[in-house]
């Protein structure tokens, strides 16, 4: 009989002693199978981003082009800063229906709904205050000022869309269905494309046109993830009131969701101070680094597939109570990934040169970042295994660790910068953002040995 018990938490000072095991396999299938679907997804996501910078651009005004810009930078900031609703659903939906809890696998998608309107609706309510912090932060002309205002105050009215979006998109995948993420992510993206194009240069709306067609398309992908979502719920019956709302399990999806913001906040600092101190060194090292950091940005839309596909099989294993599952899932998801990120560095060293010069006309740029590309090169091999911890303890919900590693990793990224910068210059400065990349994933490999002992039963006879 199964017992309506959660799966291991995050203190993981007791091990699981549930009488329940529940053996699944683990294949290179089952990881590949979210993998990819997953790496799709996430790989539409930049050419949004490239098609709305595209559209503005025909109209000829760089203050428009500025001003979204500036706009989608402060909405990515804020939002990054709520992306545990995706993450965090993930791990939680995944134990949930290892531990074969239907009730609670529904539950866990009605309280990331929950928050999701409750947080998004406080952004909708507090945009003007939040637009006026990025716009003194971040400066600009009174034009580009302007049509940043415009694009934000409009955006913002789709902040509990969006969040929802979240939510479905974490909860999809917790079950395991990469292809039903795959439909929602893409066909968010894609629509949101073809609006703009529709409204910037059909309608001539400009840079209401682009906000315009994120709000639309983050309203349909919101109804298409309920209606996706209904089908699965469907004569299924809902948690009862009392077990929605347990107080208990709400401060552990909190207790997780406020681990992972703070991890992201940490995240964000780094990257922060890398151009930050990119920027010291003249304008030509700055875009010099920018360059460079986007090959990484690239390398890890690839890894995030398989950091994804590690959130859901670690989550299973963990509501599952079954150690070789998660083993086996630890073991392939990290084979695939140095397989990926050894591809990735010898793309990137090949034919880094010509990507450079596609990306930039300015010869001194492409000078300075020909001479510091091989740091670049090796960020896949040095960030996989953070990518792919990170993924595993998600899922598993460890968060805690992963939040206390990120900031140990940031405080040893500060450290070796302020000694290796003063004696090698920039490449002082990538060498200080190799170690934080490594130090991340070196950490949780170390601990999660431990995390799982404490985790688990002991093997049965």
């Amino acid at each position: 009989m199964a017992h309506d018990t959660s799966p291991a938490g995050d203190t993981g000072s007791e091990p699981v002693t549930g009488p329940r095991v529940r053996p699944f396999e683990v294949t290179n299938r089952s990881v590949l199978a979210i993998a990819v679907p997953m790496t799709l997804a996430y790989l539409s996501t930049p050419l949004l981003g490239l098609v709305d910078t595209a559209v503005i651009g025909q109209l000829g005004d760089a203050a428009l082009l500025g001003g979204i810009a500036l706009g989608g930078v402060l909405f990515d900031l804020v939002f990054t800063s709520f992306n545990f609703l995706r993450s965090g659903t993930t791990g939680l939906t995944a134990q949930a229906v290892g531990a074969e809890e239907h009730t609670e696998e529904r539950a866990v998608l009605l309280r990331a709904l929950i928050l999701a309107a409750t947080i998004g609706l406080a952004v909708v309510a507090l945009h003007l205050p939040l637009l006026g912090i990025g716009l003194w932060l971040m400066g600009g002309s009174a034009d580009v000022q302007a049509a940043t205002s415009t694009y934000f105050s409009i955006r913002a009215l789709s902040a509990p869309l969006a969040l929802a979006n979240y939510a479905f998109l974490g909860w999809f995948i917790g079950r395991g269905q990469a292809m039903t993420a795959l439909l929602l992510q893409t066909g968010l993206n894609g629509l949101n494309i073809a609006l703009s194009v529709v409204f910037v240069l059909g309608l001539g709306w400009g840079v209401t046109g682009v906000a315009a067609a994120t709000v639309a398309a983050e309203a349909a992908a919101c109804l298409a993830g309920a209606l996706l979502a209904w089908r699965v719920l469907r004569g299924a019956p809902l948690p009862s009131r009392a077990r929605l709302m347990d107080g208990e399990k709400f401060r552990r999806m909190m207790a997780l969701n406020g681990d992972i913001m703070i991890r992201s906040f940490a995240l964000i600092a780094a990257f922060g101070f890398f151009y930050s101190r990119s920027a010291v060194q003249g304008d030509t090292v700055l875009a010099a680094n920018a360059v460079l950091e986007k090959l990484f940005m690239v390398a890890s839309f690839f890894l995030d597939g398989l950091a994804t596909a590690a959130e859901q099989l670690s989550g299973k294993a963990v509501g599952a109570r079954y150690r070789p599952a998660f083993d086996r899932s630890l073991k392939l998801s990290l084979l695939w990934g140095y397989v990926l990120a050894g591809l990735l560095a010898v793309v990137f060293l090949t034919l880094g040169p010509l990507l450079i010069e596609t990306i930039t006309t300015a010869e001194d740029v492409r000078e300075v970042a020909e001479t510091f590309l091989p740091w670049a090169a090796a960020t896949p091999l040095l960030g996989v295994l953070a990518f792919q911890m990170d993924g595993v303890f998600i899922g598993a919900t460890w968060s805690r660790d992963m939040r206390n590693m990120m900031l140990v990793s940031l405080v040893s990224f500060l450290a070796v910068y302020w000694i290796a910068f003063p004696l090698l210059g920039n490449h002082g400065l990538w060498l200080a953002f190799s170690v934080f990349l490594a130090m991340r994933g070196f950490s949780l490999l170390a601990i999660a040995p431990r995390r799982a002992a404490a985790t688990f039963p002991a093997a049965p006879a």
